[in-house]
């Protein structure tokens, strides 16, 4: 079964937890950058915070990354 991951402020993720959405908190772009490179094989989608996938960047469209999303902010 895959997993949904957020990836993002602390304020921001931690309600998603209750959805059952593995959650991380990032409190900088170096963070949200190592989140990325260190997502389980089984999350197929992650939510990202606007900061988030400004640092993460074009890492988001390699080949076989998972689906992301932006959150509104």
């Amino acid at each position: 079964m895959s997993d949904v991951a957020v990836i993002g402020a602390p304020e921001l993720v931690s309600g998603f937890a209750l959805a059952g959405a593995r959650t991380y908190e990032v409190r900088d772009a170096e963070d949200a950058r190592a989140t990325w490179q260190h997502l389980p094989p089984t999350v197929a989608i992650v939510l990202l915070s606007a900061a988030a996938a400004d640092a993460i960047g074009d890492a988001t469209r390699a080949r076989g990354a998972p689906l992301t999303m932006l959150l509104p902010s």
